[in-house]
């Protein structure tokens, strides 16, 4: 018993020796308690005080306290105010606003949507782009053409969002598209607003559509000798996504007037919108209806009381002698346009093999989509598993990816023709497409096809927002060769009415 003490101890002495005493046990550090949390204390966003009794959760789901984010997240709502969700969450309040928008032009679009199709064979009219029929499979001009409005073209309407990547692009969907502000590419403020600003519509309305040129904006072609100004770093500033052109504005834009101040809600989000004219204010006389509810007469004259900052603008009368022999003959914008777009021979293809190198100068393309695969594929040691393109109605991945380029970028000489009522009007090559398809065998099954069914040279008329006065050499433009009559169309029925342009 007296050798086993012995033995014990001398292990015991020997471990102390060795210096392996034993640890006392580390205390734990205090976890923190969960703590729940409002919404606002993650996303401390400024409401207008229309909104502010509505919860959070009442527009984007989710849970109002919450102790984690996955928790206050869950069922989240990003886009109350789209299309899909806008009936459940702004109609309890706007019913008929609500429901004026859904049939109106800018939610629909039907007839942009409806003049490409028609040209392209077409032969019925939707009622509003989400109809427009998706193809798993190409094999018509028609479902080529149709899955071009889908992927490319529909960028800019109340189901997309915008091009997150371009700052000026950005904007709201449904409801919160005009009302609600963005700045910097994110939202400034869950404010929303009765009038949209002018940033707001060229969200939309740039790259060399209507609302650009009012700012005076053309759009450089996209080939990277145009990359201009360059900064320092080498890169040149693209908020709308291509470098523009700085051409005279619109004498109106200049005057004050935003957007807004001739295109009233009432035009913008009716079913069947009353369009304002020139002739409805410079040729307004005392005693008619006045054009628009922002507008007062003092002493036989017009003012504009701008809706953003109530400034009133006296509206000049045309008096000049050939506004009353041509009223009936020609649009103002015949004398009026300090110039218009006329893009002349726009290519668009579908490609779906990664077959990038013709298109190296070319990688700017007005798509941030498009641009960051070119780039990534010419550019880098990187490459995407496959190309790919999102449908801009749905949000959804599709194989195959559309290129742009035009033959001709200008603005010199707005062109003029004669519409179904032989009046003069500024026309411009908007149906001057060409379609191509190389599928993923690498076969080349469409090539640069044009529609059948449009005008000579695709001209359509419209409206440039380039407004001035009438040059020098004005007379020349009533009077020059204007042999091209765009209608009637050569479709199905007589024509594409003109509220369809």
């Amino acid at each position: 018993m007296k050798k086993l003490l012995l033995f014990c101890m001398t292990l015991l002495l020997a471990g102390c020796g060795s210096g392996e005493t034993e640890k006392a046990p580390a205390k734990q550090a205090k976890q923190p308690v969960p703590v729940e949390q409002k919404c606002q204390d993650c996303h401390p966003v400024s409401i207008d005080p229309f909104h502010s009794e509505i919860a959070c959760t009442d527009c984007h789901g989710g849970k109002s306290i919450a102790l984690t984010a996955e928790a206050a997240h869950e069922n989240f709502v990003k886009f109350p105010a789209h299309p899909d969700n806008m009936e459940k969450n702004c109609a309890p309040c706007h019913a008929a606003q609500v429901q004026s928008a859904r049939l109106s032009s800018h939610f629909t679009l039907k007839n942009e949507v409806n003049t490409v199709r028609m040209a392209f064979g077409a032969e019925k009219e939707l009622q509003t782009l989400a109809d427009i029929p998706q193809h798993e499979e190409i094999n018509s001009i028609l479902g080529l053409a149709e899955d071009m409005l889908r992927r490319r073209c529909l960028r800019c309407h109340v189901y997309y969002p915008g091009e997150q990547q371009y700052e000026k692009t950005v904007h709201g969907t449904g409801c919160a598209a005009c009302h609600m502000q963005f700045k910097e590419g994110s939202i400034a403020s869950h404010s929303f607003i009765k009038s949209p600003t002018d940033e707001q519509c060229l969200s939309c309305h740039n790259g060399n559509f209507v609302g650009a040129d009012y700012y005076g904006l053309y759009e450089h072609d996209f080939h990277w000798d145009f990359r201009t100004p360059y900064q320092k770093d080498g890169s040149t500033p693209r908020p709308y996504g291509v470098d523009y052109h700085q051409l005279s504005p619109d004498i109106h834009k200049t005057a004050g007037l935003a957007c807004i101040d001739c295109h009233a809600g009432s035009e913008l989000m009716g079913s069947s919108p009353a369009r304002i004219t020139c002739a409805s204010c410079h040729l307004w006389q005392e005693g008619d209806e006045l054009p628009l509810d922002n507008v007062r007469a003092e002493n036989a004259s017009l003012f504009v009381v701008t809706r953003h900052e109530q400034k009133n603008i006296r509206v000049p009368k045309a008096i000049h002698p050939t506004h009353s022999i041509f009223k009936e003959k020609a649009d103002c914008t015949v004398c009026h346009a300090q110039w218009a777009f006329t893009d002349e021979g726009t290519h668009l293809m579908r490609l779906d093999v990664e077959e990038f190198d013709p298109w190296e100068a070319l990688y700017v393309q007005g798509s941030y989509e498009v641009e960051n695969q070119l780039f990534v594929s010419l550019f880098s040691d990187d490459s995407y598993p496959y190309i790919f393109m999102t449908d801009k109605i749905t949000n959804e991945l599709y194989t195959g990816i559309w290129l742009k380029g035009f033959e001709l970028r200008r603005w010199e000489f707005p062109i003029v023709c004669k519409d179904d009522k032989e009046i003069l009007r500024i026309c411009r090559p908007l149906l001057d497409l060409h379609l191509s398809f190389v599928n993923e065998d690498e076969e080349l099954v469409f090539d640069a096809v044009s529609p059948q069914n449009a005008p000579l040279h695709g001209l359509l008329p419209y409206t440039p927002h380039t407004t001035g006065k009438a040059g020098a050499f004005y007379t020349e433009r009533l009077h020059e060769n204007t042999d091209l009559l765009i209608y009637p169309f050569n479709l199905p029925k007589a024509g594409i009415p003109e509220e369809n342009l």
